[in-house]
Parts: structure tokens; C-alpha cells; sequence
């Protein structure tokens, strides 16, 4: 579905990501993992059309996105729930559901999907008419995902879907990215939780410094001495 080649992403001149190559087949799970400022998330944001490449290509389901605007990968199929949810806080959970739809025409099937989502992520069935910025963390976060699945993708990139939120959503978050995958949805997941990513992940690949420096199967990754060292402690 998705295969990204040799990518360079620079913000001024300042290198972010000099070289990763990855992909993602239908169907998967793949995690993006590894430490702090290594460009993991500059890589979602590239898929995403939010950044410009200084090399490389970008291709889903053998269509090359390198120029395409965002709004036009969305149409593609490609959505992205960025790190720290950037919800619109002033505005309710149903607007905010409501826009996540906003590149879709099909007013009978968007509301099927609204049903959907509340069905998925009761606690917001509850929240409709409050606003987004009031909410706990893990109930923006639910939020944020919902909203990215009002776009009906057929990629969803998640980014730190489980930053500064309480355990107890952590597990539920977890459970739901797995509930999506087995809907159909493809994800690609960047998490600093590396074993909760690589325990529900299919693949993972490992960043450092902008660069891919292993990638496998995610149960291999996760019990690798070196990765279990640098990442968890171990």
C-alpha cells in the first residue's frame, strides 16, 4: 500500500530525516520506533503532505504523492492523527467528528460513520455537545482518532496516540488501533512506548538519527538485547 524510498526531509537547513525507506502493506500494523528527535515524526508528516521532501519518493498503492497537497492525500486515503491531537478546542466533539468528514460528499454514509465512531469510542456519545479543549487527555485522544476515521482512510498514521494520557486509556487506545487494523484499516504507528507498539505491531522499523537502522518483524524487534537496552531498559 505504502512504500516510501530514500526520503530526506530538511526543516531550513537543518537535515530531519537523511534517509528512510519503509513500507506497509494492506492490512498491517507497522511501528515507527525509537528515541526523541530522530524523525519519526517528520517521516508521518512527510507521508502526510505537511512536509516537503528534499529526496526521495512517496507512493501509495503505486501512485506517486511527492506532488500532491494534503487535502488531496486525504482523498487518497492517507490520514494522520498528529502528536498531541490538535483538535479545534473551542469547538464541540460533534463539529470536530464533523470535520474530520469534510473532504467527503456522501451525507448518508458520513452518518453512518458518526454512528460508528460513537459506537467504537462510547465516552463521546456522552460528550457531543461539550467542547474538544475540555476534555481529559485520554478522551481527546479518543477524539483525535475518531476525527481522523470520520476521513475514511484506507492508511491511518497515528502519532504518540498514547502521549499524556493516563494508563487506563493507554490499554483502551491500544485495543482500538487493533480494532481498526482488523476493520481493514492500514497503520503506521509511531509510539515511544516501544513495547506496547511492537506487542500489537505486525512490523516495526527502528529510527535513529533520520536513518532506518533495522527493521523486522515486530516480535523480533522486541526481544532484541540491543533494543531492549537502548529502549526499555533491559
Amino acid at each position: 500500500m505504502l512504500d516510501v524510498a530514500q526520503i530526506k526531509v530538511c526543516y531550513g537547513k537543518v537535515l530531519a530525516v537523511s534517509d528512510v525507506s519503509l513500507s506497509v502493506a494492506a492490512g498491517e500494523i507497522v511501528a515507527l520506533v525509537g528515541g526523541n528527535g530522530n524523525g519519526k515524526s517528520t517521516v508521518l508528516r512527510a507521508v502526510a503532505g505537511l512536509n516537503a521532501l528534499a529526496h526521495g519518493q512517496i507512493q501509495l498503492n503505486g501512485q506517486e504523492l511527492g506532488q500532491m497537497s494534503a487535502h488531496q492525500r486525504v482523498r487518497l486515503g492517507v490520514s494522520l492523527v498528529p502528536e498531541g491531537r490538535r483538535l479545534f478546542p473551542r469547538l464541540s466533539v460533534r463539529r470536530n467528528l464533523e470535520l474530520g468528514a469534510y473532504s467527503r460528499q456522501d451525507a448518508h454514509e458520513i452518518e453512518q460513520s458518526f454512528e460508528h465512531m460513537l459506537a467504537l469510542f462510547p465516552i463521546l456519545k456522552e460528550r457531543l455537545g461539550q467542547l474538544a479543549g475540555t476534555m481529559s487527555g485520554g478522551e481527546q485522544q479518543m477524539l483525535a482518532i475518531a476525527r481522523g476515521l470520520m476521513a475514511r482512510p484506507n492508511l491511518l498514521m497515528l502519532d504518540e496516540p498514547t502521549w499524556g494520557i493516563a494508563p487506563k486509556f493507554v490499554t483502551k487506545i491500544m485495543d482500538v488501533v487493533q480494532h481498526i487494523n482488523a476493520s481493514g484499516v492500514a497503520v503506521l504507528l509511531v509510539e515511544q512506548n516501544l513495547q506496547k507498539a511492537l506487542s500489537i505491531a505486525h512490523r516495526g522499523y527502528v529510527i535513529q538519527t533520520g536513518r532506518v537502522v533495522m527493521q523486522g518483524p515486530a516480535s523480533d524487534l522486541l526481544v532484541d538485547e540491543g533494543i531492549r537496552k537502548a529502549y526499555l531498559g533491559l
